[in-house]
Formats: C-alpha cells, sequence, structure tokens
C-alpha cells in the first residue's frame, strides 16, 4: 500500500510540475512577432574628426562634437550639436571654412543640409551668413534659396538665393537687397 501512495504521489508531482511548466511557457504573439522584425539601429559618435576625398585627393576635414548615422530605407547621417569643415585646395592649404549648429548628411544624394547660424568664409575674409544651406559634396557648390548676407573687407551684400564654389572664391546672389562698399579714408585726403 506504500507503494501505491508512493506511485500516486509521484504521478501527482510529476502532472503537477507538467502543468506548471506549460502554463509557464505562454508567449505573447506580439512578442514573438517582434523577435523576427528587423530592428533600425542609430550609431553614435563622439568627437568625429573625418576626411573627405574625391579622386584619391583629400578635399576636406570634418570636425563634430556629435554624430548619429541612421540606417533606415534612406540612411542619413545627423550632427545635431554642429560641425566644422575645413576644405582644401589641391596643395592641403586651407581655402574656406564651413561652421553650422545643425547638419544632416543624405547619403545616397551626397548632399549636406545645414541650418542654423550657418557661416562660410574663405582666406580672403569673403564671409557668407545664412540660416539654412545646401552643401552638394559631388559638384563642390553650396546653394540656399533663403536670405544671405555677404561680408568682406570692403563691401556688404544682401540678398536672397545664392549659388557659391565650394572654395567660397566665386559666388551669385539672385536677388540682391542692399549692397554697400568702405571706401578708406585715406583715397579722399587728395580733396
Amino acid at each position: 500500500m506504500i507503494n501505491d501512495i508512493s506511485k500516486i504521489f509521484k504521478k501527482s508531482a510529476a502532472l503537477l510540475l507538467g502543468c506548471f511548466f506549460v502554463l509557464s511557457c505562454e508567449n505573447d504573439i506580439n512578442e514573438v512577432r517582434s523577435l523576427g522584425a528587423k530592428t533600425t539601429g542609430i550609431e553614435e559618435g563622439k568627437n568625429i574628426e573625418s576626411f573627405l576625398s574625391q579622386e584619391g585627393k583629400v578635399k576636406a576635414k570634418l570636425m563634430a562634437p556629435l554624430m548619429l548615422r541612421y540606417q533606415r530605407d534612406t540612411p542619413k547621417v545627423e550632427f545635431p550639436k554642429s560641425l566644422k569643415v575645413d576644405f582644401f585646395n589641391a596643395a592641403l592649404q586651407v581655402e574656406s571654412k564651413l561652421s553650422a549648429k545643425y547638419g544632416e548628411y543624405k547619403e545616397n544624394e551626397n548632399k549636406v543640409f545645414l541650418r542654423d547660424s550657418v557661416i562660410v568664409f574663405n582666406v580672403t575674409g569673403d564671409t557668407l551668413f545664412c540660416n539654412e544651406l545646401f552643401w552638394d559634396q559631388y559638384k563642390g557648390i553650396f546653394y540656399t534659396e533663403k536670405a544671405v548676407k555677404i561680408h568682406s573687407p570692403t563691401r556688404r551684400f544682401y540678398g536672397t538665393g545664392l549659388v557659391a564654389e565650394q572654395s567660397f572664391k566665386h559666388y551669385t546672389i539672385f536677388k540682391m537687397h542692399n549692397s554697400y562698399m568702405n571706401i578708406p579714408d585715406s583715397t579722399l585726403s587728395g580733396y
């Protein structure tokens, strides 16, 4: 009889444990589906220093405190905390510089959208100020349809819309609003 009670106890314990395991293995269908779903990540880089080259020649150096790379259907790189770029000539001398508080690079288009306190200047002292600017890396140009100010040592230009070489040696303002020229006092001393 003790042997029969022992068998009944063992079978009851096994049945109880089996029910426990069956009940504990229940899965939420949404959790199971999410396991197979593709997750898109965000890569983060801090204190970035990167060089851009074309045809084996260094063209620019980019510096940014934070870079976020999104891997979606249309991959992009974002610079949410500012960026600076030095542009080089063929002799690897800096010929122009760019800074902005925000930048976004669309990898499929090779274009960078810049906004918020965008400044571009060249070694001769010409400086562009605007709130939005596009940089086409492939063509080596800047362009915008928004308001622009250009200051140089001897003149000031204000307008809307611009296209400029990456070196910022040559530029075209599409709609001029005002322009001013400074004439040094020394040229008037003979009168």
